[in-house]
């Protein structure tokens, strides 16, 4: 029950977010993240252990994914015919969003929230459920899949990407500090920083 209300949840808000004009995109996606954490709040308690350890993986880790979505926007142009365009789309929502708030939602509230449900609750209670591998592999699905919304090939993909590489992270050690500092600082650099386009 909880998970798949997660999971209806998590479809409905990303469904509005990405399908609904009207609204500031970044705005939207804050409070859908605020509502899924919400969610997942209720039902458990995410397990945050802050360690310098934790931050450091959390930092080369973000790193690392900053240097796989370089390579794929470079190679791309190669295997996805319009991949250039798609990208482009991706930037392009909400483009008139002062890149400040962008780095403050992303940083602050769409980062950490969405390990805490995708990873922390989701993954975690599907890995109870179905078995680590199995876990891990439904979660990066369904992560990946509600991008659909988008229409853009390029992010979706990218969403599959990013969720089995924080999926496989939280596989390898179940530390929550990691993912949010490598979910936050990836994501505020890549959108609001230095975009990969």
């Amino acid at each position: 029950m909880k998970i798949w209300g997660a999971v209806l949840l998590a479809v409905c808000c990303w469904g509005i977010a990405f399908g609904v004009a009207w609204g500031n995109f970044w705005i939207k996606i804050g409070v859908s993240v605020a509502l899924i954490c919400a969610y997942s709040f209720y039902w458990q308690k995410p397990k945050i252990a802050p360690s310098l350890v934790s931050v450091l993986i959390g930092l080369a880790s973000a790193a690392v994914l900053y240097g796989i979505f370089y390579l794929g926007y470079v190679l791309s142009p190669y295997i996805v015919p319009g991949a250039a365009g798609q990208v482009g789309g991706i930037y392009g929502m909400g483009a008139d969003t002062n890149p400040l708030l962008i780095f403050l939602l992303l940083m602050f509230i769409t980062g950490p929230g969405e390990e805490i449900f995708w990873r922390g609750f989701l993954q975690e209670n599907l890995m109870a459920k179905y078995g680590k591998a199995a876990g891990w592999l439904l979660a990066t699905f369904i992560y990946g899949s509600i991008h659909i919304f988008s229409l853009n090939f390029m992010l979706t993909m990218a969403a599959y990407v990013a969720g089995a590489f924080w999926g496989a992270q939280y596989l390898w050690r179940r530390d929550l500090t990691a993912l949010i500092v490598s979910h936050s600082v990836w994501s505020a650099v890549i959108f609001a920083v230095f975009p990969v386009h």
